[in-house]
């Protein structure tokens, strides 16, 4: 057998270097653990206590949902999954209760025109005039909010009684725009204000009065805040009860609101074609808000932006 060369030899039997700390020579270092800061875990409980408040407020809106799908359940037989999708209860509140959609959705568009009617040139007077007294005009706008509305509705019904509106369409949208507004007002105003003196002159040395400049300049640059006071004129209309119950004495003018009370009546024991009625009813204003929403955020944070 032939020697190992004396070279390999002293390489073989050189001691072998320090191994490193922790583990052999060869052993890859561990993988350091990401540390969750505190700003991770604060953004993790306020996105799980977002999803428990969003949770308490959309079931209301589920339970109407699993109820309306469930056929001719009582309020003790309700489950928390229909076990079958029956749209019965549907079709029922729609042959009973489309007239009266119908009626709201009238009253409502009538409502809105009539309150942005009043309330974009009044707010422009307000906002761009030097009125005496402008601030009062202001505060006591938003005064009138805060008179109960049974005071209004019964006000409204001995004058309607002599104006020959009651059981009219043209009195149900004018009551309904009262709702509006005092609000509409007091947001185009705080809208208004914020738009620079310069484009409004800068109209009037192109010949336009002040009807023309209301019209084609500020309403224009208006428009996130006239969507905004619409569409809550519009809710305020489609949600009104006291002024249909109070100024209406006959079918001839039904609301869905007074359809839904005078239907609940009829059914109370029948929750499932009661539900119906009520997501049929809330589907114009879901939908309204959905299509609306950037620009109602707009409106609202606009006028506080100079």
């Amino acid at each position: 057998m032939s020697a190992v060369p004396s070279s390999a030899a002293s390489k073989a039997s050189a001691p072998a270097g320090p191994a490193p700390r922790g583990g052999a020579p060869d052993a890859a270092p561990r993988p350091r653990r990401p540390r969750v800061t505190r700003k991770a875990r604060g953004d993790a409980a306020s996105t799980v206590f977002g999803v428990l408040v969003l949770a308490v407020l959309l079931f209301p809106l589920y339970w109407m949902v699993n109820t309306a799908l469930q056929p001719g359940a009582a309020m003790a037989e309700l489950r928390w999954f229909p076990r079958t999708l029956d749209l019965g209860n549907f079709q029922r509140a729609w042959e009973s209760q489309a007239g009266n959609l119908l009626t709201s959705i009238l009253v409502a568009l009538g409502a809105v025109a009539v309150c942005l009617a009043v309330a974009a040139p009044a707010a422009y007077a307000l906002a761009r005039f030097r009125l005496r007294g402008a601030d009062t005009v202001v505060f006591a706008t938003l005064i009138t909010q805060m008179v109960p509305g049974v005071v209004v509705a019964n006000a409204l019904y001995n004058a309607y009684v002599e104006l020959e509106l009651v059981n009219s369409y043209l009195g149900l949208i004018l009551a309904d725009a009262s709702l509006g507004i005092p609000f509409t007002i007091v947001l185009l105003r705080a809208f208004m204000v914020s738009i620079p003196e310069e484009v409004l002159e800068a109209g009037m040395l192109d010949g336009a009065g002040r009807l023309r400049v209301l019209v084609s300049v500020v309403l224009p640059m208006s428009r996130n805040a006239l969507i905004t006071g619409g569409l809550f004129t519009f809710l305020f209309a489609w949600s009104d009860f006291l002024f249909a119950l109070t100024l209406n004495t006959t079918d001839a003018v039904k609301p869905v609101t007074l359809g839904i009370y005078e239907y609940i009546g009829a059914h109370v024991g029948d929750w499932g074609a009661v539900m119906a009625v009520a997501v049929l009813s809330s589907i114009p204003a879901a939908v309204l808000l959905v299509v609306a929403q950037k620009y109602v955020a707009a409106g609202i944070s606009g006028g506080s932006i100079k």
